[in-house]
């Protein structure tokens, strides 16, 4: 976290924002604006942010963002997320909401990057160089940011105080929690083996779970070429349950939060119309559907809104093994760059 948090008074300083901050939290709504994983990652970080900020925050793709000409005022907050700093529907739109008086924010992974120059203020993910073209500790980096962004604009606010305690004392865990995730790397190599002919794939969940749907299933686009959804379990009877059969390959993620019990109501929806789910769980709490046991990945259980740096992890590595069995490679994946500087 690079000094940022102090664990032992359960505090969070970003002093790329310290000037900026009572602007931010005086703010209309906040924007989040970017791209691909970048937007991944701050749809996985909303619920968190609308809850710490007590504002609307809003989420948009770039490039829909630019051709929607979207209202800006000069009290909102427009905060860029961007791997590389360059990309370029990412920085045409910090040029417009800049021309329109709001404060601009930068979150970044490179230091000197054109977002980081023309922003007001903003934070640097810090989380190394990343070689490959498909975002990985990126996106989990991206996160972890956010959710110190969160924790910073709730400071001033003792109703917030254990829940933050709470959060700050996960991030301590987060390191040895990952490391139990990457000890399944041999089951989920089981699980690719039985998928990698496949050609498609579902990835469903709900809540804070919703965005690892959408980035696992880009990561497996990506790496792989197979068709993949991310898609939402509460969306399940307005279309998706008429793709679901026994022969359709589906991944569920379904975390002991405040929607599993939807989550668990989505599964036997699945398993009713033959469906055979392979679940991303929490150790110990394998879920049951129509008395029938199911594949399980079983991953620590830790608070909500930091609960998608852990979950995404058996994604990204279901990716790589599909892609490896499929013969791809997994760091240059065709027709794709790594820094998007073209619109």
């Amino acid at each position: 976290y690079m000094g940022r948090v102090d664990f032992a008074n359960k505090t969070v300083k970003l002093g790329g924002l310290s000037e900026h901050i009572d602007t931010i939290r005086r703010a209309r709504r906040l924007l989040f604006i970017a791209c691909g994983t970048s937007y991944n990652a701050a749809i996985a970080s909303r619920q968190f942010l609308e809850e710490a900020s007590q504002l609307p925050v809003i989420v948009d793709i770039a490039s829909d963002f630019l051709d929607r000409s979207c209202p800006i005022f000069r009290d909102d907050v427009a905060i860029f997320v961007s791997q590389s700093g360059e990309t370029a529907d990412t920085l045409s739109a910090l040029r417009y909401c800049k021309s329109k008086g709001a404060l601009v924010v930068g979150v970044t992974n490179t230091v000197g990057s054109t977002i980081s120059r023309e922003t007001d203020c903003g934070i640097h993910i810090n989380a190394g160089p990343e070689i490959g073209v498909a975002s990985t500790k990126a996106y989990t980096s991206q996160i972890v940011a956010l959710v110190m962004l969160g924790l910073v604009l709730s400071s001033d606010r003792v109703s917030q105080t254990a829940r933050s305690r709470e959060i700050i004392e996960s991030l301590e865990q987060l390191s040895d929690s990952i490391r139990e995730v990457l000890k399944l790397d041999t089951k989920i190599k089981e699980e690719a083996e039985k998928l990698y002919k496949e050609r498609s794939l579902l990835v469903m969940g709900r809540g804070v779970n919703f965005a690892n749907c959408l980035e696992g299933a880009l990561k497996i686009k990506e790496l792989t070429y197979m068709h993949s959804e991310g898609i939402a379990a509460g969306e399940l009877k307005h279309g998706p349950l008429a793709l679901v059969d026994s022969t359709m390959p589906i991944v569920m993620i379904i975390m002991n939060d405040r929607c599993a019990l939807k989550s668990q109501n989505a599964l036997e929806q699945i398993v009713a119309r033959g469906g055979r789910p392979i679940i991303i769980c929490p150790v110990g709490h394998k879920p049951a559907a129509g008395g029938i046991e199911l594949p399980t990945i079983e991953v620590p259980q830790l608070v909500d809104c930091l609960q998608s740096v852990i979950t995404v992890l058996p994604l990204q590595l279901l990716a790589y093994h599909l892609a490896c069995l499929r013969g791809h490679d997994v760091d240059c994946p065709r027709n794709l760059a790594k820094s998007v500087t073209v619109e």
